[in-house]
């Protein structure tokens, strides 16, 4: 029992959560905002969020007594900033429940695996890069508006990057934070401490939104999520079968949905902070660090308002560099290996080039019609090959 309240169990749980939050939580908030969501609402999101993320990733890690941590999936976030814009709050409900169907149906039915040798990785790759690539100018954007709070958050992000990698985000929203508070830009800041109530949205089922949304979401979250996420186990030599964990995620996605959960999956960054040699010499061991952050995502979830008024009170330049700064790595890692096969490199630019232009047809937005070029210019360059 004793064990259980190791200070590095403790520490490496908070700062999985605090890292989750600070490098994404901005973005979340920014999706609510883009579903036309209220104060009560977005708490709704961050109360379904937390909890969802709090109590599946204990369920599973007690389960199989390894460190599995469910995130949520924060590609799908900044891709529902750039959809969601103009769609009522019951569609974006239903296109979250559409894309939790398919997670689900993935791991009931083992199609994980098979989906994820379909899509190329490196067509996923430009996919989230593209995605992900407004947030990163946008926090240079920011730099214009308020040149000061944000030179200083980059000047922090820069030489943190450096000596303190594990804690460069978390740093870096600390001292804007700081610098917002110093020029008196938290305006209206107020912790509501109270207990978050739950808002139910009953959904409803638009098809060009299931199509534009819903399945951009599933892929983004599938392939840019899951994928990692397994790939941080597999490395660090947790064995946890794939299929379940993909299932779960799924379902509580299916089950948090109407609240707000848009979107559960497999965590890779913060969940490889829990599994590296730092925490416990014994790998059987490791998974405690992932029972607090467990802990602390819950406690996040039961306190949703306070994080609301939290965001509402942070200055927008700051919540946009934050956002921007915490995806900059991502965006490259996604860059990289999106061109790294040759073979690949014209479809996958295609994906990101068409992805980002932020062009709608037929209703449906732009990574649904990228994502489809790209893999139709793949399929058509593999096909001599596969005649031979």
């Amino acid at each position: 029992m004793l064990r259980f309240f190791s200070p590095s169990f403790i520490s490496t749980g908070f700062v999985a959560v605090l890292v989750g939050y600070a490098g994404a939580g901005a973005i979340i908030f920014q999706a609510a905002n883009a579903a036309g969501a209220n104060p009560e609402q977005i708490s709704s999101w961050l109360w379904a969020l937390g909890v969802g993320m709090g109590v599946s990733s204990a369920c599973l890690t007690l389960w199989y007594r390894q460190p599995i941590l469910i995130a949520w999936s924060t590609p799908g976030a900044a891709l529902l900033v750039t959809s969601l814009p103009g769609v009522p709050m019951s569609d974006a409900i239903g296109a979250f429940l559409f894309s939790s169907f398919l997670l689900t149906i993935c791991g009931v039915t083992g199609w994980f695996e098979k989906i994820m040798n379909v899509v190329p990785q490196s067509l996923a790759a430009a996919l989230l890069a593209a995605v992900l690539l407004r947030f990163g100018l946008d926090a240079f954007v920011a730099l214009e508006a308020d040149f000061s709070l944000v030179g200083i958050m980059l000047v922090v992000y820069l030489l943190t990057k450096q000596l303190l990698p594990r804690y460069v985000i978390p740093l870096t929203f600390l001292s804007g934070i700081i610098v917002a508070a110093l020029q008196g830009s938290l305006v209206g800041l107020s912790l509501d401490l109270t207990f978050t109530t739950p808002v139910f949205v009953m959904p409803t089922f638009d098809f060009a939104t299931l199509i534009g949304v819903g399945i951009p979401l599933f892929v983004v979250t599938m392939a840019s999520q899951n994928v990692p996420g397994l790939a941080a186990l597999r490395t660090h030599g947790y064995q946890a079968p794939a299929s379940p964990l993909i299932a779960w995620s799924g379902a509580t996605g299916l089950a948090l949905g109407p609240f707000g959960g848009f979107a559960f999956n497999l965590a890779a960054i913060t969940a490889a902070m829990c599994m590296g040699k730092e925490v416990h010499p014994d790998p059987e061991k490791r998974y405690l660090a992932v029972l607090w952050a467990s802990i602390f995502y819950t406690m996040a979830g039961i306190f949703g308002a306070a994080l609301t008024g939290l965001f509402i009170a942070f200055p927008a330049a700051l919540i946009m560099a934050i956002a921007g700064l915490a995806l900059l790595s991502t965006i490259a890692n996604s860059l990289e290996v999106a061109l790294r096969t040759e073979a690949e490199r014209d479809a996958a630019i295609l994906t990101f080039a068409v992805s980002a232009s932020g062009l709608t047809l037929l209703s449906i937005g732009a990574p649904f019609w990228g994502l489809l070029l790209g893999m139709a210019a793949y399929l058509f360059k593999k096909r001599p090959s596969t005649s031979k």
